[in-house]
């Protein structure tokens, strides 16, 4: 999904990554692999957030996916692999948000 700046601050507040700007180069060949997705990168490799549903209070959530993984220590490379869900869901706004 791609997502607004408001829910990327809060996505940052729940998990520890770097978002990829849109004006970054690998951007439109990440576009052109995964869809229009604003793009995470972390110790262990690029994410996105997918819809998960709502809390009970009714505020949205997103499941962290992992698309690629580092394929060296020093992460200068990524190998890609089928979506991969993670245990991570971040709330991305509060039960009265809606918007995206």
């Amino acid at each position: 999904m791609k997502m607004s700046a408001a829910r990327i601050e809060r996505a940052l507040t729940q998990f520890e990554a770097l978002v990829l700007p849109d004006d970054h180069p690998a951007v439109p060949q990440l576009h052109d692999l995964f869809g229009d997705h604003t793009f995470f990168l972390d110790r262990t490799g690029l994410h996105i957030v997918e819809p998960a549903g709502a809390t009970p209070a009714g505020a949205p959530t997103g499941q962290v996916v992992k698309l690629a993984s580092w394929t060296d220590s020093e992460q200068t490379s990524l190998a890609t692999h089928p979506p991969e869900p993670t245990d991570v869901v971040i709330v991305l706004a509060d039960g009265g948000e809606t918007a995206h």
